[in-house]
């Protein structure tokens, strides 16, 4: 994060704007928005600014930039296309530690400008860091139609009930409850209809019916998070991720879905590798319906589909057992989201009519796994958690019956920018795997769709390594 997203009260506060034209007319609309008195230093003013001007709206210096223009201001703006006069405003700006934006050149400000949905009390704000402002204009445009104009109104009303809530719902986790209920709810879409009154008898009865209600509601959610990329997040999944006061998650699970919890969750790492686990998978599953008997919602992220060699079966039968509420969002599995990113369909009418999934690591430790019923030539196998066993997988396969010739894939950390495949065969596998730089996550892909990798890969930013 290059920059730290505030909002700065500038309401009744000195703010200084050096320039006079339409860039800092556009600036001192939005300052003026925000009750700021607004002094222009400028030799000569645009149209809408000596329209405010005449409206008293700001006030004006009609001469150039000084030194002692700085004195008692609380923030500042430099839109002059004087190079030199916008330096001498930062750098003065910078020595009196008073924050300073010069539009359209970040190495000298101090803060940044983002671009704003308005709708008062609530505020969004996007930025780019300055890399970009018109994507930042983008994003908003299309934020903007997703926020209703009347959240503005719908928080008026939560404002007007935060202290009758407070006093009447003590329990922190409840309280928070509440308010998702009435943000999310019926209460919100009366706001949305322009029946505010309706809305604020409904407030009424919500917040005496809260009052009466005992104990949390504790329970898990068991997400998939998919193969990596934030974007296969599925809506529900967002919106779980979101709300959940703790999330529990594993390795697999990337800092860019994480970023996506709410600030104020507990994140719980329970992440297992190869003879190094964090927690046993048993005290996983206690841990889970231990924090949901506190009354907590509990988010249980897992990298890819949790019934897909994700151990989700484990900890819903333990959850059962200790009569936890739950639920399950299934997640894009690691097969499907490799293979569709490395450009190899797992079925095809002229290579497999069938794909099985096994796990290349069982639960003591072995790769004992039923070969002669995975060495059929008409089917794709995809391996999960095999790098460590790739010498056994290929030379166990050609032993009953595929041919060493028979392609075979193995995708490293797929469908992010670390994405990497490695192209062989059985035979080849083992020895370009000594010399590839291969760290896990992996999915090994067997089978004669790896050769539609060359003419279907598609995912620019893969790195490809073959047998040339």
């Amino acid at each position: 994060m290059k920059y730290f997203p505030v909002f700065f009260d500038i309401n009744n506060k000195r703010c200084l704007v050096v320039g006079g034209g339409d860039v800092a007319a556009r600036k001192v609309a939005l300052m003026f928005r925000a009750g700021a008195q607004v002094t222009v230093v400028s030799p000569e003013l645009c149209e809408s600014l000596q329209n405010r001007l005449a409206n008293k709206e700001i006030t004006h210096e009609a001469r150039s930039f000084e030194d002692n223009d700085l004195e008692a201001c609380a923030l500042i703006v430099a839109a002059t296309d004087d190079q030199a006069v916008n330096k001498q405003v930062s750098d003065l700006a910078h020595s009196k530690c008073i924050p300073v934006n010069v539009v359209d050149q970040p190495d000298l400000c101090s803060f940044i400008v983002p671009s704003i949905i308005d709708r008062s009390p609530v505020q969004v704000a996007v930025s780019t860091g300055g890399a970009s402002p018109v994507l930042a204009r983008l994003l908003r445009a299309r934020l903007e139609t997703m926020i209703p104009s009347a959240y503005g109104r719908l928080a008026d009303l939560m404002s007007e009930f935060r202290d009758k809530v407070k006093a009447k719902i003590t329990t922190e986790g409840k309280r928070r409850r509440f308010w998702e209920d009435v943000a999310q709810g019926p209460i919100a879409e009366m706001i949305f209809s322009g029946r505010e009154a309706a809305a604020r008898e409904a407030m009424h009865a919500a917040v005496e019916e809260a009052e009466a209600s005992t104990g949390d509601r504790g329970e898990v959610y068991l997400v998939g998070a998919g193969p990596g990329d934030p974007d296969l997040l599925t809506f529900r999944a967002l919106r779980l991720l979101q709300q959940a006061d703790v999330i529990v998650y594993d390795r697999l699970v990337s800092e860019e879905i994480l970023d996506m919890a709410r600030r104020d969750a507990d994140l719980v790492y329970v992440g297992k590798e190869r003879d190094k686990h964090t927690l046993p998978q048993e005290d996983i599953n206690l841990l889970l319906a231990r924090i949901a008997k506190k009354g907590k919602r509990v988010l249980r992220l897992k990298g890819g589909d949790p019934f897909i060699f994700g151990r989700g079966g484990e900890e819903i039968e333990t959850l059962m057992q200790e009569g936890v509420n739950f639920q399950i969002v299934p997640g894009i599995t690691a097969a499907a989201g490799a293979a569709s990113y490395a450009g190899i369909p797992l079925t095809h009418r002229n290579y497999a009519q069938s794909v099985t999934f096994v796990t290349g690591h069982l639960k003591d430790g072995t790769m004992n796994l039923n070969w002669p019923a995975l060495a059929h030539p008409h089917q794709t196998l995809v391996v999960y958690m095999g790098l460590l066993g790739v010498k056994t997988l290929c030379a166990k396969l050609i032993e009953h019956g595929l041919s060493e010739r028979t392609p075979m894939a193995l995708v490293q950390k797929a469908t992010t920018r670390q994405q990497k495949v490695l192209i062989g065969t059985l035979k080849s596998m083992p020895g370009l795997l000594e010399k590839a730089n291969i760290k896990p996550p992996t999915l090994i892909i067997v089978g004669e769709v790896v050769n539609l990798h060359e003419k279907l890969s598609w995912f620019g930013s893969a790195e490809t390594v073959g047998e040339g």
